[in-house]
């Protein structure tokens, strides 16, 4: 292949330009000054060029052609020698010879890192794994190759943009694949970084090959407008800045169109009509002073009328991503509505850029290094840091499915922001509760978390959290930690799986999923056979039921195997949903009469005996009795305090041999989180179990979201009971039961 040197744009693939090494290094000489950092990248060009000679892409220009296309997409953002070394390399690890290595002794320790973190994911396509962890298991590398070193996503960035820009070359197939997955993943990183300029054109090229007539639509409806409002849009440009030249406030305007992609959206994701979309065109003021941008908006409001609603103040409150702008939608004086956008030169250059201008190449005295800067934008953008803190918890039992849901979910899909007391700002998916809250801020205040504060008001740990709310966490050293109902509180993924690995690990051992399946199911199963059904088969199609997915908010028979292990739920709350009755194991019958009491005092026979009121004994039970004047003998619980301090009168009895299937009652307390439902959770359950109720009661403790139930169970014996109660603390919501002493 020749040597490409001299400047030539004339060729075009796909409407775009081709550059040569000369045009990349009219870009970045004007930024790069240092000559090491020159020869850096220059040495890097001519051992790509010549590693990659003789290869061609399938759009029929030499493959050198790509890196350096890659890296003039990251010139344009003023990225440093070792990115734009790492660009022009990127490739050649994968596709020749060369090895990590070699450019590591020839380029260093860093642009040897970013080469071989792009290979790595480059790699996972050409493993063996089985085709469902394809796709989890290549995004999760391109994760934890970011979290290491965020220009590492950079540059892969650039290099998938580049390869949409000359996607006609690919068979319609690959195209359709390629497009979702930078839908799927690449731009909601874009995104998240800020990189708009990025994030807008990948997002508009990805819809051109998966809904072409979509996109064509509304490209001529943009054209349409955009021609008919020329004049009106004009005109509004005049008298803002002639308004602004009056009150002497510099500034530089410009119009935006609304990207394709970002009006696809509204339209068939949100059901807007194309005449609905106030924000297609907008009018982008950029002054100098962040007071300046308030003093703008007062006067763009003093002159046009505002829509009520549609005010946002992005300065005060910053998107994750960093982005800082007042938006405000106003109706121009020949009835166009149109949005108008309010920020400083530096605001500016981060909307459009995001963390790009933050990692723009620096040179002389106090220039921070590649981990001073990986450091400030972790502090900088919160989710990062979150993100970095997931990948370096990456564990092996943690399967790459699992680990991209976890970033999809709660760190993508993150729209909800709450306040810690000092201020830091922590994103939460929509409908997460404090508990959530208390384990975003870390795993140890989640796992002793035991109330919160929300704006100045005490909460529980199943509260619903909201942006603008302020929350302070209330830790406890005895806490009693993560219990099962603790699933049900939390939304975010992350949080699950450490309290799932937390109980697993309570038990004894991590399982795997596969394992945990089989306990859970081999649980369900016993259950079952207590309700009449034998088989297996039966039992897993009654559990394939809408009823039990909505109730225990699962998807699959699987994942309920894998919360019933964890009791969360029981199995006979799962039961108890099928309306299933367990066999009787016992009559329900009356109390027993005093003179057939259960109990006989040693040594002696024929003596009347009863139960206390005050205790409730039941067989199992540690028993002891007392003498009553003219009523015989008063079977107590032995740690019931009525009878203490008073040995002259306490005798020895024990329980007779188990005759029959009675029952005895038992007063007992529930400590639970209010909720709708809670009362019908508990009946459900004892009825599931056949134990008769009565006198059941519920009462809220003032000043708190807490309810305290109180009932009498009809239960055979001490270990029935204790069945009892571990079922109903499985209940959401419970924490605790206990019986009554009166």
């Amino acid at each position: 292949m020749a040597d490409v040197t001299t400047s030539q744009t004339l060729k075009k693939n796909g409407g775009y330009p081709m550059h040569t090494f000369e045009d990349l290094k009219a870009l970045y000489f004007p930024y790069i000054h240092d000559e090491k950092g020159r020869d850096l990248i220059e040495r890097a060009y001519h051992l790509a060029e010549e590693k990659h000679r003789g290869i061609f892409r399938k759009t029929g220009e030499p493959y050198i052609q790509h890196p350096i296309e890659v890296a003039y997409i990251l010139a344009e953002h003023s990225f440093g020698p070792a990115t734009l070394a790492s660009a022009l390399l990127h490739d050649t690890v994968e596709d020749t010879d060369l090895t990590v290595e070699e450019i590591r002794k020839e380029f260093g320790e860093e642009v040897a890192m970013i080469v071989d973190s792009l290979t790595k994911i480059q790699r996972m396509k050409l493993s063996h794994r089985q085709a469902q962890d394809f796709e989890a298991e290549d995004h999760r590398k391109i994760f934890l190759g970011m979290a290491k070193d965020v220009r590492v996503i950079l540059v892969k960035l650039a290099d998938r943009l580049h390869n949409l820009r000359t996607l006609d070359a690919l068979s319609s197939e690959r195209q359709k694949a390629i497009a979702k997955e930078t839908l799927d993943v690449f731009t909601p990183i874009a995104h998240r970084l800020g990189i708009y300029q990025m994030q807008s054109e990948m997002e508009d090229l990805s819809l051109k090959y998966l809904e072409p007539e979509k996109y064509e639509e509304i490209l001529n409806l943009l054209n349409k407008k955009e021609q008919h409002r020329q004049g009106s849009l004009m005109a509004l440009r005049k008298r803002i800045a002639d308004i602004l030249f009056e009150h002497q406030i510099k500034f530089r305007m410009e119009s935006r169109v609304k990207s394709i992609y970002s009006i696809y959206r509204k339209m068939y994701q949100k059901g807007y009509n194309f005449d609905e979309i106030y924000d297609v065109l907008a009018v982008r003021i950029i002054c100098q002073k962040e007071m300046e941008c308030y003093e703008i908006l007062g006067i763009i409001h003093q002159t046009y009328k505002p829509i009520p609603g549609r005010f946002k103040d992005y300065i005060a409150m910053p998107k994750p991503n960093m982005y800082q702008s007042l938006h405000t939608t106003i109706v121009s004086g020949d009835g166009n509505i149109y949005e108008v956008q309010i920020r400083t030169e530096e605001m500016d250059e981060v909307a459009e850029e995001g963390i790009a201008a933050h990692w723009r190449y620096k040179e002389g005295e106090g220039v921070k290094s590649a981990k001073e800067e990986q450091r400030d934008i972790e502090e900088k953008l919160h989710w990062f840091r979150d993100f970095v803190s997931m990948a370096g918890e990456e564990e092996e039992s943690e399967s790459a499915k699992e680990y991209v849901q976890n970033l999809s979910q709660d760190i993508f899909n993150a729209n909800v922001y709450v306040f810690t007391p000092l201020g830091k700002v922590i994103e939460l998916p929509t409908g997460s509760s404090v508990l959530d809250f208390a384990y975003k801020i870390h795993t140890k205040v989640g796992d002793s978390a035991v109330g919160a504060i929300v704006n100045g008001v005490h909460a529980t740990l199943a509260t619903e959290l909201k942006t603008g709310d302020v929350c302070e966490i209330r830790t406890a050293k005895n806490a009693p930690g993560p219990s099962t109902d603790w699933l049900d509180l939390v939304k975010t993924n992350s949080a699950k799986t450490h309290i799932r690995k937390y109980l697993q690990k309570k038990q004894g051992s991590l399982l795997t999923a596969e394992e945990a399946e089989k306990r859970g199911k081999e649980a369900l199963l016993e259950a079952f056979k207590q309700v009449g059904i034998q088989d297996e088969e039966k039992m897993e199609s009654l559990l394939d039921d809408e009823r039990i997915f909505d109730r225990f908010n699962v998807h699959s028979v699987n994942e309920l195997y894998q919360r019933v292990n964890l009791k969360n739920p029981a199995p006979f709350q799962v039961i108890g949903v099928l309306h299933l009755k367990r066999k009787k194991d016992f009559k329900l019958e009356k109390p027993l009469p005093p003179g057939a009491s259960p109990v006989e005092v040693e040594g002696a026979s024929n003596v009347l005996t009863s139960l206390a009121h005050c205790c409730t004994p039941i067989p199992g039970d540690d028993i002891v009795g007392y003498v009553s004047k003219g009523r015989g003998v008063t079977v107590h619980r032995k740690n019931c305090p009525n009878v203490k301090g008073d040995n002259a009168r306490l005798i020895s009895v024990r329980w007779r041999k188990k005759e029959g299937n009675s029952v005895y009652p038992v007063d007992a307390r529930i400590f639970s989180q209010d909720r709708s439902n809670l009362l019908a959770d508990i009946l459900a359950l004892l009825s599931s179990r056949s134990t008769k109720v009565s006198a059941l009661r519920a009462n809220l403790v003032p000043g708190t979201m807490n309810v305290v139930v109180t009932l009498t169970l009809y239960v055979s014996d001490t270990n029935y009971l204790e069945e009892t109660f571990h079922a109903i603390k499985s209940i959401r919501g419970v924490y605790d039961v206990s019986r009554i002493i009166h």
